[in-house]
């Protein structure tokens, strides 16, 4: 498709999760008429997670894909237009009002006047075969998410950053039982996240201790260790397995044209969802590192959407300005 045959379109959305569909809705009732790729995920992280019971709205919880697949629904209700397809490229303007460039699958070229970022992040695992056949059914990288599940039975956390040491705290507390695996003769986490999981109890910590295997057909019902010093192993008897390793954002395509931090989250300015550049918007776990919830990454898609739609107005505003200059 040469130049001249360019798609052009208002608002293109890239991603599909909580924030890009919850983007969507908005910026179709604004008359934006916006354009989705999906990704190679369709959905986001919710997929994989068989149930939702925190998302508002839905007070006898609900099917994580089906949240997914009810959220596109509305989002295409009003007009959206969804492209299974990823975008592989960018090329963004810096100025405002002009044009940028987003390649679909390697392929053809189409222009947009504002994009919006929601490709997420995607949650580190350790690789275990096991472990990737019993996601959802026990094994989860989100406590805060699941741990409610798993009220009064016994869980494992894997890691030993701070990130590890609050999912191992909020678990215990509603947990029988928690053992922290961690894989150095010490933990990363600050000495005070340290202090708060060596106070409770109920909170089991094995060094020098890595997962080979996790035991279960359809759900988690076993969990063997391995010490990498003494290379001894064992099995601990739990329910849930919960990874804590750390999260990758989906930035790679934006990191040379973007601001990102150390970990490579979307840098967005003060509580918007702007980015360094006019007309691209950051929203959901791509710039939140936080948080990391379907209601948050919802609710800075919404913001996303009218920070569009407001970025869209100034642009007409200037363009309606000049005309009338001109004519006069």
């Amino acid at each position: 498709m040469g130049k001249e045959n360019r798609r052009r379109i208002k608002c293109l959305i890239i991603g599909s999760g909580p924030a890009g569909y919850t983007a969507a809705i908005y910026a179709a009732r604004a008359d934006l008429h916006p354009v989705m790729y999906t990704g190679m995920e369709p959905g986001g992280q919710l997929t994989t997670t068989t149930e939702v019971d925190n998302f508002p709205g839905y007070p006898k919880g609900i099917d994580g894909p089906q949240l997914m697949i009810e959220l596109q629904q509305q989002a295409e209700r009003f007009g959206t237009e969804v492209n299974m397809g990823v975008i592989s490229a960018v090329k963004l303007s810096e100025n405002h009002g002009g044009v940028h460039l987003a390649q679909v699958d390697g392929k053809e070229w189409i222009e947009a006047q504002t994009i919006i970022i929601a490709t997420g992040a995607t949650a580190k695992y350790l690789g275990l075969p096991s472990e990737q056949r019993l996601r959802g059914g026990g094994v989860s990288a989100c406590a805060v998410c699941d741990g409610f599940f798993y009220k009064g039975q016994k869980v494992a956390v894997v890691g030993g950053g701070d990130t590890a040491c609050e999912d191992a705290s909020y678990l215990a507390n509603m947990c029988e039982k928690v053992t922290m695996l961690v894989r150095r003769g010490e933990m990363r986490a600050s000495k005070a996240m340290q202090h708060r999981v060596n106070k409770l109890k109920n909170i089991e910590i094995l060094y020098h201790t890595e997962a080979q295997e996790v035991i279960g057909e359809h759900v988690v019902e076993g969990l063997k260790v391995i010490n990498n010093q003494t290379q001894e192993t064992k099995t601990l008897d739990i329910t849930g397995f919960f990874l804590a390793i750390g999260h990758k954002p989906n930035t790679d395509i934006f990191k040379e044209q973007l601001e990102t931090d150390q970990a490579g989250y979307l840098i967005t300015q003060g509580k918007s969802t702007k980015t360094k550049l006019p007309g691209v918007f950051a929203c959901g776990d791509v710039q939140d590192k936080e948080y990391r919830q379907a209601v948050t990454a919802a609710g800075t898609g919404c913001m996303a959407a009218l920070d569009a739609e407001r970025y869209l107005g100034t642009v007409e505003e200037i363009i309606e300005n000049e005309k009338t200059a001109f004519s006069i």
